[in-house]
């Protein structure tokens, strides 16, 4: 049986990419990336595609169409992570995140309040200020659900909460809201040489070291060049660098949640260096 046409074309060919996303080849020569989900995260991620996209910012696949279970982007050909990119990257970062929203926590425009960052729920709930959003939307939810699950100790979850009962202290200097990306992790970040593109947006509105913190998680070609870029357009604020633990807890979270206790270890490390800053 032959898979149905996409953008009304048949289909030559495709490879599963991951992540429930497939390269299509259409018998017109173009290539497409088509990616299923729940109706409700095709919304969001559809929404978050449009928001994400802005003068200045970091280029962003074109949203060629939007179905009930599936969306279709334009592909984007792979490249070689270069520091011409990665300093273009830094730059379109701070345009992106001054760009702004409405209020920390605030969907894009037509996105729901119940979204997703991967294959984890996330609600949008606006909040009026970072550390209460933080703490109440971000971080207790995603420690709950690990904690009920078993996957963390009584012990593993004080540190967490520490954290969210001293935030306000912790959290640093007050900033305005940014308009995030949202899953910033190098995994999203599509290398072209002279560009760094940015895919699968988890967007809202949010404190903008949380773009910077996700992008150091896992490890970020050329990540100096890009932050020496970014604060170059937009000086971060003093002790920033200190802050990426306290920004990957919510992170860290989501992967515990989805991937079990091989995670616990350095989520419980990032709150134990976050309580040291005070």
């Amino acid at each position: 049986m032959n898979p149905r046409p996409v953008l009304g074309v048949a289909v030559r060919g495709a490879t599963q990419l991951g992540g429930g996303a497939v390269r299509v080849q259409l018998v017109d020569g173009r290539t497409v990336v088509v990616k299923a989900g729940q109706p409700s995260a095709v919304v969001a991620e559809a929404a978050g595609l449009r928001w994400i996209q802005v003068p200045d910012g970091p280029p962003v696949p074109a949203l060629l169409a939007t179905e009930r279970d599936h969306l279709v982007v334009a592909f984007v050909p792979p490249g070689p992570p270069t520091e011409v990119a990665a300093a273009a990257f830094g730059r379109g970062l701070a345009a992106l995140h001054a760009a702004g929203a409405p209020a920390f926590g605030a969907a894009p425009p037509g996105g729901p309040a119940d979204a997703w960052i991967g294959r984890a729920a996330m609600r949008n709930v606006e909040a009026p200020d970072w550390p209460t959003w933080y703490a109440g939307d971000r971080v207790l939810p995603y420690l709950r659900q690990a904690y009920d699950a078993g996957e963390m100790t009584a012990e593993d979850a004080a540190a967490v909460e520490q954290v969210c009962d001293r935030l306000p202290e912790l959290a640093g200097p007050p900033e305005p809201v940014a308009r995030l990306h949202g899953d910033l992790w190098s995994g999203n970040v599509l290398w072209t040489g002279n560009e760094a593109w940015i895919i699968d947006p988890a967007a809202h509105g949010g404190h903008r070291e949380t773009d910077l913190a996700m992008l150091a998680l896992f490890g970020c070609p050329h990540l100096d060049v890009l932050c020496a870029a970014y604060a170059d357009a937009a000086p971060l604020a003093d002790g920033w660098r200190e802050r990426v633990p306290l920004h990957q807890l919510f992170p860290l979270l989501v992967h515990v949640v989805l991937f079990g206790r091989s995670y616990v270890a350095r989520t419980v490390a990032a709150a134990h260096a976050t309580l040291q800053m005070g």
